[in-house]
């Protein structure tokens, strides 16, 4: 007889180790969108989910300008010369900082972009004019490796004085962004140099600090990233250190990043969604790269971790991207981590995804950026990281029948999850249902059975009380009560508030008391094709 139900099986005696909140990594590329009032009132939102510090990415933290955050741009000034001798102005890099700090999180300094008075023109072939910097200059190498070696001595001083090289430790640092791509206009062996004065610089002031490279692209089975990837570690590994002379750099963890996808700017695209599938071959690759280089058990950042590749585009740039509004985003996440998850289990390995998302100010309402926010309203994603916050950290074993395969078309949607004890007390069971196709509406019937209760809850129970959190079209999804108010750009006061009070996490109905029969309980809901839902199980 074909079975009904989805069987997805827990088992409360079965803890398999400490529940790592692996998730708590944001970044964006406006860096001067950090210390702005949306910026700060995300950040405390991030802060507000419990399991905080979140650690903050930004880019462009070096570069020239005016100052003020604009699409896939920003500056701080940092560095300027007057006639060839350097000028230090640490203002706007420290609002950056102390906005992160201030709201409970941690730094992750991305050190670049290239200063306009350092770059080197000779890669772009045209004299350094600003519309030239601001277009690719700032992605050029150094002029002088040793103003640049200068620019990270003075940084690093400024930011043990300020702050303390004892709260540094705990911060991560990164060389540059993606430089197999248009960020990086040297060489990959410039690249090296770079990350040599970059380390030897740094570790003279603050040797605690923990740096990273190289930040590459997606590892695919064969191109650029990972040529890129496997230079750099053997340079780090036993190549000629540029700076210092000796063979060898010391390398604190990697970093590279990983995709779903690209949806570039297209009037009339066609359909296309991005694959999880795809996102976690790209770390198996770079794992694989990893290995053969000597670095196995290094620690692992996925310094972007995404559905696609362009946060500023949005659904008017590529129809595509109106998925980012919807219950989609956050079933492609929570399916994407929990196979992190489980992969950094079975090759017990040290991996962090970043979400390369935050908020873009003066947008219209559901823009289709990769945001967790929209004019103010918080988008289905960002209640996905309210369920992980909720989480505790005692792993426990989860078996699902119904995690599925991608690229068929006629498949059902993936179905798993992870589950956790929490306090000694509370089981917990975070469960996704995805499918590749955006547009797949139809449901499946689950059935979670959590047995050895007594072993999670502390003593033997005859009855629980089960709260059932729920991310799907219906529930904690302020994006279809925008579309119920007819979609407006910049909704008036009374469509705003409308919005609003759907914004937040939503139960699926009241708290239920289920009776345990044998020491174990049985659930029995409907998923639809994408949705997330957080169960906890407590004594009654």
């Amino acid at each position: 007889m074909e079975k009904k139900h989805v069987q997805v099986d827990v088992d409360g005696g079965l803890i398999l180790g400490e529940q790592e909140h692996f998730w708590k990594y944001i970044g964006y590329d406006e860096c001067n969108y950090t210390y702005i009032p949306e910026g700060k009132a995300l950040l405390k939102k991030f802060f507000d989910l419990g399991d905080g510090p979140y650690f903050v990415r930004t880019h462009f933290m070096f570069c020239t300008g005016n100052c003020h955050g604009t699409y896939k741009f920003g500056s701080t000034n940092l560095y300027t010369e007057d006639d060839g001798k350097p000028v230090y102005d640490f203002a706007v890099y420290d609002a950056i900082v102390d906005a992160q700090l201030e709201a409970g999180h941690l730094p992750f300094l991305e050190l670049g972009f290239m200063p306009m008075d350092l770059a080197d023109p000779a890669p772009l072939g045209v004299p350094m004019e600003y519309s030239v910097y601001k277009e690719k200059g700032w992605s050029c190498p150094p002029k002088d490796y040793q103003k640049w070696y200068d620019l990270i001595l003075e940084l690093s001083k400024h930011l043990r004085d300020r702050y303390g090289a004892e709260k540094i430790s705990r911060w991560r640092f990164e060389l540059w962004n993606e430089p197999d791509i248009f960020y990086w206009s040297g060489t990959p062996q410039q690249y090296c140099d770079l990350y040599d004065y970059t380390e030897t610089a740094l570790h003279a002031v603050l040797p605690e600090a923990r740096l990273s490279g190289p930040a590459v692209t997606g590892i695919l089975e064969k191109g650029s990233a990972r040529d890129f990837l496997k230079l750099f570690l053997e340079h780090c590994s036993h190549g000629k250190n540029a700076c210092t002379g000796e063979t060898g750099t010391r390398l604190d963890f990697i970093t590279f990043h990983t995709k779903g996808g690209g949806f570039p700017f297209q009037i009339r695209a066609p359909k296309e969604d991005p694959s999880v599938e795809s996102l976690i071959r790209q770390v198996e690759n770079g794992l694989e790269v990893i290995r053969e280089c000597g670095y196995a058990g290094k620690e692992i950042v996925l310094s972007e971790a995404d559905p696609d590749g362009w946060a500023a585009g949005g659904m008017y740039d590529n129809a595509n991207m109106i998925f980012r509004n919807t219950e989609y985003y956050a079933s492609y996440v929570a399916a994407a981590y929990t196979k992190l998850e489980q992969l950094r289990r079975k090759e017990n390995a040290q991996i962090y995804p970043l979400a390369w998302a935050f908020l873009f100010p003066g947008e219209r309402c559901f823009e289709g950026t990769r945001t967790f926010t929209t004019q103010g309203i918080q988008k289905p994603i960002f209640n996905l990281f309210k369920l992980f916050g909720k989480l505790g950290t005692e792993s426990l074993q989860l078996n699902s029948e119904g995690e599925q395969p991608e690229g068929e078309e006629e498949a059902r949607a993936d179905v798993s999850g992870i589950a956790v004890r929490k306090d000694q007390s509370v089981v917990q069971v975070l469960l996704y249902s995805h499918h590749q196709d955006r547009d797949r509406t139809d449901s499946q019937q689950v059935c979670v059975n959590v047995r050895n209760l007594e072993a999670s809850l502390g003593k033997k129970v005859s009855q629980v009380c089960v709260k059932h959190w729920r991310i799907d079209r219906e529930h904690s999804n302020a994006y279809a009560q925008w579309i119920k108010e007819g979609l407006p750009l910049y909704p008036d006061a009374e469509q705003y508030a409308s919005i609003c009070a759907r914004q937040d996490l939503e139960c699926m109905g009241e708290e239920q008391v289920i009776p345990v029969q044998e020491d174990a309980v049985s659930l029995f809901f409907s998923m639809p094709a994408h949705s997330v839902s957080l169960l906890e199980i407590r004594e009654k």
